[in-house]
């Protein structure tokens, strides 16, 4: 029995699925999580992974290679899921922007679950 992720379902349904996937924003539990400064690191790994994801749309919408784009995207979105948020705004963005991705389906690999649960787990280094 084969598991359908959200690549399957993108290649299988055609360019209309795009449309229906794109959830609205989530809202900030308060209005200064948006002031808090983030770390240089995890706005380039959210910039990448956005970027991978319009460019994997885009070759969905025009029949070319969806492998490579499809790996490319994943591999961004696993970069965000293994990022070590440790500052409280890295913390609330990238659990913000994962759920975003959540709210569309497409949080849905085992790698990523892994890597976004070995990312919380901290390593005491003063010992």
């Amino acid at each position: 029995m084969s598991r359908i992720n959200r690549r399957a379902f993108f290649l299988n349904s055609g360019g209309a699925i795009i449309a229906s996937t794109v959830a609205g924003p989530v809202p900030a539990t308060a209005s200064t999580d948006r002031d808090l400064p983030l770390s240089r690191d995890l706005q380039a790994l959210i910039a990448a992974h956005k970027a991978m994801y319009a460019a994997f749309q885009k070759i969905v919408r025009s029949s070319r290679d969806h492998e490579s784009a499809s790996r490319a995207e994943e591999k961004a979105l696993l970069a965000v899921c293994a990022y070590p948020a440790f500052g409280e705004a890295d913390r609330k963005a990238k659990a913000r922007y994962l759920l975003e991705i959540e709210a569309r389906g497409e949080l849905d690999l085992a790698e990523q679950m892994q890597a976004l649960l070995r990312s919380t787990m901290w390593e005491d280094k003063t010992g």
